[in-house]
């Protein structure tokens, strides 16, 4: 294959995953470091080094988007990201101590459970909860908009979601994916934020977790500009077109075509594995 070829390709693929990452809010490294290991055949850290690159780009080119529209909860993001930001340092110092082979083993766990999150059913909070005294104390309550105006929210359990975004931390540092499954996971179930809010701020988030562990990968070597350039043009473009489609859409069919990629991808990563 030539070089031109394998960009080309590697674009496409990467704007498909630019494209599913902003509409989920689970991000575009989900499909990015399978499509580049098992696909193309990239060793999985430079897969990893080029996805966390381009999940920067990802959460970049559709926060912006969601930040005008007043759906991002920039406060309780950046009170989140405390808990991430650590967990990225620690899973990146790890992942290079880890096989190959366990770290595609990981990544497919992730991938099988991604796809069971993004297709579980999502519990809205009501506004006439008792607010937390934590959540009152940092202000983390807000409203987001809706076709009948603005609908107020507040956030539950911080301590359960503060550890759970630490574990997602550790994986986006392990595996460069963002780990955007475990940040939708702990906003939308475990603090009882609506859907559009948790992938929103989910989507602002990845960009500082995934720098904190990309600065890891790139003083180790891991990360390629060969192909972090294509993935990063591909994923750009991708997150702005799934950033304003996500504003009107109905994402149950996407959800249905992402999680059944995922489970191919990671079926095809386990038998490679084993």
């Amino acid at each position: 294959m030539s070089v031109l070829v394998f960009s080309i390709l590697v674009w496409l693929g990467s704007f498909s995953a630019g494209l599913l990452g902003a509409l989920t809010g689970l991000g575009g490294g989900v499909v990015i470091v399978p499509l580049l290991t098992s696909v193309f055949g990239v060793d999985i850290r430079y897969a990893v080094g080029a996805s966390l690159v381009s999940v920067i780009a990802t959460s970049l080119g559709s926060a912006s988007t969601y930040i005008k529209k007043g759906y991002t909860n920039l406060r309780l993001g950046m009170f989140l990201e405390v808990a991430t930001t650590i967990g990225a340092i620690i899973g990146a110092m790890v992942a290079t101590f880890i096989s190959v082979k366990i770290l595609s083993l990981i990544l497919a766990f992730v991938l099988l459970y991604s796809a069971y999150l993004s297709q579980r059913p999502k519990l809205e909070a009501s506004a006439n909860d008792t607010q937390e005294p934590l959540s009152a104390y940092f202000q983390l309550q807000g409203t987001y908009p809706t076709t009948d105006g603005l609908v107020y929210y507040q956030a539950h359990s911080l301590p359960a979601g503060f550890l759970v975004m630490l574990i997602a931390g550790i994986i986006s540092g392990l595996l460069g994916i963002g780990s955007g499954a475990f940040k939708v996971l702990a906003m939308d179930q475990i603090m009882g934020l609506p859907f559009k809010v948790s992938t929103t701020t989910s989507n602002f988030m990845i960009s500082v977790t995934a720098a904190a562990s990309a600065g890891v990968y790139l003083t180790r070597g891991y990360i390629d500009p060969g192909v972090s350039m294509p993935v990063v043009l591909g994923v750009l473009p991708g997150a702005f077109v799934g950033a304003r489609i996500l504003i009107g859409a109905n994402t149950n069919i996407l959800r249905v075509i992402f999680s059944t990629v995922l489970i191919i991808m990671a079926l095809k990563i386990i038998y490679n594995s084993l």
